[in-house]
């Protein structure tokens, strides 16, 4: 009976794994099957370093560099806000904060992954466009908050992963605290807080209505932070309701250059966690 058990359990495993993986194969080939053709029709080089979305044109025109520069520069905005803020306080809360703190600061955290993102969107434009306008620095400041309950708890499950051993080998030896946890518990969980990180940049990137109603919406170069920019996920999200024939092929094309910038970006973190051991 315990071996039939252990079978049964075996079978539902692979077929759960088998299942996620099925998803994201179907998930690429629907969306490379729609969107490559646009591409191909367009040119390549006219699609992704045009610099010109005009989809009432004639001919058309669909360049997709803005909206690549535009999320580009208001993901690395949140990171430069939201990981080393949300870094600090998972070393903060795994091995500094006394329990009656913890006990305060953590259902905190947690529930600022509950909300929903059209809430920080609301935030923003009452807190932050009145400051800033709408533009890249809005959209870093708040895409910055909304990832950090994603780095806190994955990056405080890795450092609280490391053992005990380590941090106390380092006190014993004569570092102090912190000194300790920057140069001993924080590269030993390095892998989980890049994984947290690439989480992070993961949801930065492919936020969409809250970035609508900060960003300032307009398909072009920014030249500053204090511009406004369309995002990839808003272009789609923005023209998708009215799109037709190649216009909406040009939309599905821009989700797969999105696929594709995610893709890198996870692969580049899982290749230097793997170098981070060797």
């Amino acid at each position: 009976m315990s071996d039939i058990k252990e079978k049964v359990a075996s079978v539902v495993f692979l077929i759960s794994a088998l299942a996620s993986v099925l998803a994201v194969l179907l998930i690429c080939f629907f969306l490379f099957l729609g969107g490559v053709p646009a591409i191909v029709e367009i040119g390549f080089t006219n699609f992704i370093f045009g610099e010109e979305w005009s989809p009432t044109d004639e001919p058309p025109l669909f360049g997709v560099f803005p909206m690549i520069v535009g999320s580009l520069y208001v993901t690395a905005g949140a990171i430069v806000i939201g990981v080393p803020i949300g870094t600090l306080t998972a070393a903060f809360l795994a091995r500094i904060c006394p329990r009656k703190p913890y006990k305060i600061v953590k259902p905190v955290v947690r529930l600022l992954a509950g909300i929903p993102s059209i809430v920080y969107g609301f935030f923003a434009m009452i807190i932050l466009i009145p400051i800033t306008g709408a533009s890249i620095l809005s959209a870093s400041i708040m895409l910055g908050v909304m990832i950090l309950p994603t780095v806190i708890e994955i990056s405080e499950s890795a450092i609280r992963a490391v053992p005990d051993s380590y941090y106390e080998g380092a006190l014993a030896l004569g570092a102090g605290r912190y000194r300790a946890i920057f140069f001993v518990l924080l590269p030993a969980a390095r892998s989980g807080v890049l994984a947290a990180i690439a989480l992070g940049i993961g949801r930065a990137i492919g936020e969409t209505m809250a970035v609508i109603m900060v960003a300032g919406n307009q398909a072009r170069t920014p030249d500053s932070i204090f511009d406004g920019v369309r995002t990839l996920t808003a272009n789609i999200v923005i023209e998708m309701g009215y799109a037709a024939d190649l216009h909406r092929e040009a939309l599905i094309a821009t989700g797969v250059v999105l696929f594709v910038f995610i893709l890198i970006i996870n692969l580049s973190v899982s290749a230097l966690a793997n170098r981070s051991f060797r």
